[in-house]
């Protein structure tokens, strides 16, 4: 099971808590993961990533064992800790402003 930790606002969208659970089969990436959570949640398709192009948001972040994994390969494997459970892989709402 991956573990996978949403910002507030796409909690209160999904009626969800903090922290999901999901089927991920191998290789787990962030593709596979986003996959599963819009599968999962599909009122979440288009808040993390675009619809069409599937790429992050500008203001969507992925942070996984204390890296940024924003700008990583969406098809990248994901840390053995995320892809084994023990991590969570965290979606963060950026700030902007100024």
């Amino acid at each position: 099971m991956i573990r996978v930790i949403i910002p507030h606002h796409l909690r209160t969208l999904a009626n969800s808590g903090k922290e999901v659970t999901l089927e991920v089969a191998a290789p787990v990436t962030q593709a596979a993961v986003l996959d599963a959570l819009e599968a999962k949640y599909p009122v979440l398709r288009g808040t993390i990533r675009d619809r069409a192009t599937h790429k992050r948001r500008a203001l969507i972040r992925f942070f996984a064992c204390g890296q940024d994994l924003s700008h990583e390969a969406p098809d990248a494997p994901l840390p053995a800790e995320v892809a084994t459970g023990k991590e969570p892989l965290m979606i963060v709402g950026a700030m902007a402003g100024g």
